[in-house]
């Protein structure tokens, strides 16, 4: 299938996110046929500014936009996630979804899912993200916990609602897979007052926000001699829907399954 006939549908289409898929959409030469969104009013969009792209249907629910769509792109919300995995898995509609802050019983859904239809996860669609992410792993397996205490801090602008990102988890949890442990036994949340010492192997987090900041992610490895800084910034949001519509290319014709960025870059 070329790209100038991939039938793109955007979950999520009035968001920010969703406002940038479009062009992403378009740019690649795809073509976007419909999306869903709780209000088509949000963020001061009306509904001609919503299509005035051409012919964008406003869908009722996932399963009308699933069925008239190739792939579906996904950044909305966690509650909508066990929903749309069902819709998506009974249509047969290949789903890259950037969705993040699931729950054990949401990765469960997304998961039977892939075993009917592929599935892009990825918390960050950035490709230097991803390569960000894979480095983490590989420092994690090098540096030892018993030498190098992992800190990650990162900053997004004043409007983020969570904390740590989706991205900075992503992060902890490449360090923790390089080290073989289980993330959640060796996560720190964000310390304040009497906190105690630092424990040996745990991955702490600092959340700092502010301004308009896109994002930025650092991975700190420091020991008592030495410090091994790993970042990334992003300048611009479009990276993340590039990134995302790359995705949405490369699923296409590809069996059932649960893939991240590195699939789709070749990394693996």
């Amino acid at each position: 299938m070329s790209s100038h006939s991939l039938r793109v549908g955007i979950a999520g289409l009035s968001g920010r996110m969703g406002q940038m898929l479009v062009r992403s959409v378009l740019d690649a030469g795809c073509r976007v046929t419909g999306g869903i969104c709780r209000d088509p009013g949000e963020n001061g969009l009306s509904m001609n500014e919503l299509t005035r792209e051409g012919a964008i249907t406003l869908c009722a629910d996932m399963t009308q936009l699933a069925t008239m769509s190739d792939v579906v792109i996904d950044f909305t919300h966690v509650s909508t996630v066990i929903p749309h995995a069902e819709a998506l898995k009974d249509t047969g509609t290949p789903w890259i979804l950037g969705t993040t802050g699931l729950s054990e019983t949401d990765q469960k859904a997304v998961a039977v899912a892939a075993q009917s239809i592929p599935v892009v996860q990825a918390a960050n669609f950035s490709a230097g993200v991803t390569l960000v992410l894979r480095l983490a792993r590989e420092m994690g397996a090098a540096l030892s916990a018993e030498r190098f205490d992992a800190e990650i801090v990162e900053m997004h602008h004043r409007q983020k609602v969570d904390a740590p990102s989706g991205t900075a988890l992503a992060i902890g949890e490449a360090v923790a897979k390089g080290r073989d442990v289980t993330f959640a036994d060796v996560r720190t949340p964000a310390r304040e007052g009497q906190c105690g010492a630092r424990k040996t192997g745990e991955i702490g987090f600092a959340a700092l926000r502010g301004g308009q900041i896109v994002g930025e992610h650092t991975v700190l490895f420091t020991s008592a001699t030495e410090q091994i800084a790993l970042s990334h910034r992003a300048f611009d949001r479009r990276v993340f829907a590039d990134g995302a519509v790359q995705a949405a290319e490369w699923s296409a014709g590809k069996t059932a399954g649960l893939y991240n960025m590195e699939d789709v870059l070749g990394l693996t």
